[in-house]
């Protein structure tokens, strides 16, 4: 798992340890994602497919696509196709992605790497792997996130931003045994580099056997993990925990999660996503690439799809669409 790491995690700026009178958080519940399919074809693991929306707002979903060895010709991706009302989060484990969508954004990402979208009024773009990817095969593994936007900033300008493994902020924990890779939002006085719309908080943690973490976490945001690989613990290590399980967090002043001594062979480490956010607690109106308030809107979107208003696919790349 070749996201970003460090040859020193002791020189790393360390979290501080939450106060003997705080308690560690709740869990509400926790889940096995589904499998299943996206875009041209690739495994997915359906994140909060099981979990409701009310629970995971401002999340609308998370797919971990892959993890997967492709041999040399099999690397797909996503055609053309719209989106509207929200953000995408590409974060790449490993392997290589290329993006490029109607306003002109784009760029590949790596190991590490992340690509943020704001659709907002509306975007087509395409994902796909790089001509060098499908001609060698290679490890793809990664995580997609749908960040939903408040009625006021549905119709905001699209946006593309690329936030490069290095750009990350490395932290780790009171101890010096976890590595804690903050891609957005804020830890104690630390910040990530994703500029959100919507105040969410997204990391990538690494937790060695045999190691706990207590991760500080903003009392407004609700707190939601998913084990990417390994084994490990929650609550007060009571309940196991495994590659492709969410856990939905309730009440309590921070997060608190232990690795396992005997861990995967594909794997030394409890590998960890941890995400949350303010909650919008608007209606949802979701319908494939669309996510607006209310029924009508919906209905609004497919038409101005039709009619060209959600952008136009370059010429030369006009092959391939979907909706």
């Amino acid at each position: 798992m070749p996201a970003i790491t460090t040859d020193n995690i002791l020189a790393l700026n360390r979290l501080e340890r939450p106060p003997e009178t705080d308690e560690p958080k709740s869990i509400l519940n926790i889940v096995t994602a589904p499998s299943g399919f996206e875009g041209e074809g690739f495994p997915v693991r359906r994140a909060f497919a099981l979990l409701s929306l009310e629970n995971t707002d401002p999340f609308i979903m998370m797919d971990q696509m892959g993890e997967v060895e492709y041999e040399v010709g099999e690397a797909k991706g996503t055609p053309w196709h719209p989106h509207r009302g929200f953000e995408t989060v590409t974060y790449l484990i490993d392997g290589v992605f290329k993006h490029k969508d109607s306003n002109g954004g784009g760029g590949v990402i790596g190991n590490g790497d992340t690509q943020w979208m704001t659709a907002g009024a509306g975007i087509l773009h395409i994902e796909a792997p790089t001509e060098e990817a499908v001609l060698k095969g290679g490890l793809f593994h990664g995580v997609q996130i749908w960040v939903n936007l408040p009625a006021s900033m549905k119709w905001t300008n699209p946006r593309y931003q690329d936030i490069h493994a290095n750009d990350l902020t490395l932290l780790t924990s009171h101890d010096g045994s976890s590595l804690i890779r903050l891609i957005a939002g804020k830890i104690n006085s630390y910040a990530g580099p994703g500029i959100t719309h919507t105040p969410i908080s997204i990391i990538h943690a690494t937790i060695p056997p045999k190691s706990s973490l207590e991760l500080p976490w903003n009392k407004t945001f609700n707190a939601l993990g998913y084990v990417l690989s390994g084994n490990g613990y929650v609550d007060g290590n009571n309940t196991s925990i495994h590659t492709g399980q969410a856990i939905l967090f309730g009440t309590g002043d921070y997060i608190e999660i232990s690795a396992s001594t005997i861990q995967e062979s594909r794997s030394n480490n409890l590998e960890i996503l941890l995400l949350g956010g303010a909650p919008i607690r608007e209606p949802i109106a979701w319908h494939g690439p669309f996510v607006m308030n209310s029924r009508q809107e919906i209905i609004q979107t497919f038409e101005d799809y039709q009619k060209g208003r959600l952008g136009i696919i370059p010429a030369e790349e006009s092959k391939k669409t979907s909706i």
